[in-house]
């Protein structure tokens, strides 16, 4: 058991064996839940994106997008051996 200090502002610090424990370090965002019987439980808050921002992350610069048509022709050519 770890026992921490609460400080005049109210802060605690966390030591950096905890922090490694749920993932944190610096500038990560942590969430706090209070439970019930005076406790609370702390987490590393995990970063939520959407699907579209994966879009075009594959894409080198100053290339050109290919068409699902494009992209069929390349996957059959490949499966047939030929590229």
């Amino acid at each position: 058991m770890t026992l921490l200090t609460v400080t005049a502002k109210g802060q605690i610090t966390l030591r950096k064996d905890l922090l490694q424990h749920i993932g944190a370090h610096a500038g990560s965002r942590l969430t706090v839940q209070a439970l019930p019987n005076g406790r609370i439980e702390i987490s590393a808050a995990r970063p939520r994106g959407k699907i579209s921002e994966a879009f075009g992350l594959l894409k080198r610069e100053g290339q050109k997008a290919l068409s699902i048509e494009a992209m069929n022709d390349v996957i059959a050519k490949g499966w047939a051996g030929e590229e």
